[in-house]
């Protein structure tokens, strides 16, 4: 699926849900900033090179795509593509990473 296909999805299943009513911006960043925080339960307490078990990192893929469905529903109230923005973003940091760096 290409980004506009799973917009429309989540746009469909959101709807069909009766879920329009909680998707503001400010809701969807508490819930965005929710998931997150499930993201790093995973590793809590756990030294930084330890290697996850299958079952963990299931948990993880289903946390990050948590996430990234509330931002793509951020995205969608705020009308922007998120690839276009991570686009932007990266090509800001190289100009002002790039000076530091020589």
């Amino acid at each position: 699926m290409d980004y506009p296909e799973i917009e429309q999805a989540l746009i469909e299943f959101r709807n069909k849900k009766g879920w329009q009513k909680y998707h503001n911006l400010k809701d969807l960043a508490l819930s965005l900033n929710l998931e997150a925080s499930e993201v790093l339960e995973i590793f809590q307490w756990k030294p930084s090179d330890t290697k996850l078990t299958d079952e963990e990192e299931k948990h993880l893929e289903e946390e990050l795509a948590d996430t990234l469905i509330y931002t793509f529903y951020m995205c969608e109230k705020l009308g922007v593509n998120p690839l276009d923005i991570v686009a932007n973003k990266m090509k800001f940091n190289q100009g002002r990473h790039w000076k530091t760096e020589k």
